[in-house]
């Protein structure tokens, strides 16, 4: 390794949750507007050996790599804010690193010596971090460590950064994204919390050199000059980082304080050029400002179910994809959370639907929700709703289909029903094995395929394009016995694998419904900031479109009621569902 080349560990403080991963990617975003190479690494501390086997409702999403490594969603992150498509060496867990270095004590591979926690699982931790930098030929590695000082499972990481710098004193900078909480009842900041973080840090042969003040208000310039004393840090080291509207004005809020000069000072650094590549990035934030006219789009999923919380972050990247493609729309986006279990118990009813210009169903396992799910699918078809669906979000556009449209009497997925005599959606032939054996970690079809599109369909005027390439997470497929049942009945199959098996986008010719389409694919996880994902776009457009043709629904429903009133309990319930139906703005 180049001894030129230069590491910034970020690092959390206090409390989880306050935007380390975001903080490292604007970050990021800011050095390489200076010129400089960047190759961006998370380290999770669990000892999952991959993201992929963890509850989405508790950890968030699982974001796939083109590699078909999954990984943490700050890695997601990273590929938006920096327009790079990430690899396996940017990425480690607690568990990649003690699986490696106990098979290779298995093997010999230390030569007989006592394998102890230091120097070999350090030295591990290190020779990951320098190979990263080696095969990226990054200038600067840009590194976040998961979780909080005093973490227990973050001691070797940190023993790890320490004897880099040790090692390379002027090739590190260290960056502490710590939070200062302004108790309701005081009213005041308070830095205690930080200071007692920074101490910690401390007692790991760590001293930071930026500290990112996190907090519901800007830092004055008192507070961060107690910080500053406090903590031994410049007081111009103190970055501000209130709350904001949205975190793509991060770049451009911590540029106010110089963020990216001060972290160059750190590493005796000079920028290649003067930044002014951030004015793609101002258009786009003015954009996420300026929309014109809303469009609403209901969110149809399963994993909502984490207490009195709706726990968005499980589908964090199709919530970014709806907003990139909206904003390049000039619109504003609304969403609605749906918990699809509700409609299987009635708590919601399934006409709501009519309220919104799109309907998205996104990815998901098991069998909870499924028939909420069906329902919503039939409803959009039979109304003529724009809708995406995504990976189980097909599968069930095409159990939905085989049971209404081609009368495939019990029509399922042996995902929920493994003894239906009609599995229009099964187990793909080489995953029978994985489950036969109880093996289940990054067994799934992962990764980047590619696939072919049909002439004159929906999705291959949306590319533009014959070939493409996109992201896989599933077990599942369309079953091949099936399939000229559903086409004789009218369903397209518009992208396929190149050899014409495994079918990739299904969806309805324009002249039966304006927007009807579902991949088996994740689309969401290429989606960019400058580069919106061209299905999104697609559906956007036909989301905005709608408007006038649900307006026009409306004014039908309303002339009814005047004939025949509903009684008062219907009306309320009504009003109940316009209020709730545009609640959430994003």
């Amino acid at each position: 390794m180049s001894k030129n080349h230069k590491y910034v560990f970020v690092i959390g403080g206090v409390m989880s949750g306050v935007g380390k991963g975001i903080a490292t990617s604007a970050i990021g975003q800011i050095l390489q507007a200076k010129g400089f190479r960047i190759n961006p690494i998370k380290i999770d501390p669990y000892l999952n050996v991959d993201a992929g086997t963890m509850n989405p409702t508790e950890h968030g999403e699982v974001f796939v790599l083109d590699s078909g490594l999954e990984t943490d969603q700050d890695m997601g992150n990273y590929e938006r804010f920096l327009e790079m498509n990430l690899t396996p060496e940017d990425y480690m867990t607690s568990g990649m690193i003690y699986k490696h270095v106990i098979e290779r004590e298995r093997n010999l591979g230390y030569g007989g010596k006592c394998v102890e926690a230091i120097p070999h699982i350090t030295g591990e931790i290190v020779r990951r971090i320098m190979r990263a930098a080696e095969k990226t030929r990054s200038d600067i590695s840009l590194i976040e460590i998961g979780g909080t000082v005093g973490d227990y499972q973050n001691m070797m990481f940190l023993e790890a950064a320490r004897i880099l710098r040790l090692r390379q004193p002027e090739s590190v900078c260290f960056v502490l994204v710590s939070y200062l909480p302004v108790p309701s009842k005081l009213g005041e900041m308070k830095t205690k919390p930080t200071q007692t973080a920074v101490r910690m840090l401390n007692s790991y042969g760590i001293q930071p050199d930026i500290i990112i003040a996190r907090s519901t208000h800007p830092l004055d310039a008192r507070r961060k000059e107690k910080i500053g004393v406090s903590c031994n840090v410049h007081g111009d080291r103190v970055i501000s980082a209130p709350d904001i509207d949205s975190v793509y004005d991060v770049p451009l809020n911590f540029e106010k304080d110089h963020i990216g000069e001060t972290i160059l000072d750190v590493l005796r650094m000079k920028p290649k050029h003067n930044g002014t590549a951030l004015a793609s990035w101002k258009k786009f934030v003015a954009k996420t400002k300026n929309g014109t006219r809303d469009v609403t789009i209901a969110v149809v999923g399963k994993y909502f179910d984490s207490g009195d919380f709706v726990l968005s972050d499980a589908y964090l990247s199709v919530i970014e994809a709806i907003k990139f493609s909206s904003y390049w729309h000039n619109a504003r986006p609304k969403l609605t959370w749906i918990n699809a279990k509700e409609y299987e118990t009635g708590m919601r009813k399934v006409s709501e639907l009519a309220a919104f210009d799109g309907i998205i169903v996104p990815g998901g396992f098991g069998t909870s929700g499924i028939e909420g799910v069906i329902s919503a699918v039939q409803y959009a078809r039979e109304h003529k709703i724009p809708f995406l669906g995504l990976c189980y979000g097909m599968q069930l556009l095409t159990v939905e289909f085989a049971r209404h449209v081609a009368k495939i009497r019990n029509a399922h997925t042996v995902e929920v029903d493994p003894q239906t005599d009609a599995p229009i959606i099964d187990i793909m032939p080489d995953q029978k094995k994985f489950l036969a054996s109880g093996r289940y970690g990054a067994t799934m079809r992962l990764g980047a395929y590619p696939a072919k599109l049909k002439k004159g369909t929906i999705a291959r005027d949306a590319y533009g394009t014959e070939k493409i390439s996109e992201r896989h997470r599933h077990r599942y497929e369309v079953n091949p016995a099936f399939i000229n049942k559903l086409l004789a009945a009218g369903l397209v199959f518009s992208g396929t694998s190149p050899d014409d098996t495994l079918m990739e986008i299904a969806e309805l010719p324009r002249e039966v419904h304006p927007f009807m389409l579902g991949t088996q694919f994740h689309p969401e996880l290429k989606a960019r900031p400058l580069a919106p994902h061209p299905l999104f776009d697609a559906f956007i457009s036909a989301a905005l479109k709608s408007r006038p043709l649900l307006v026009h629904k409306q004014k039908t429903i309303d002339a009814k009621k005047q004939k025949a009133p509903i009684p008062s309990k219907k009306i309320s319930s009504l009003k109940l569902l316009k209020k709730t139906a545009f609640s959430s703005i994003v």
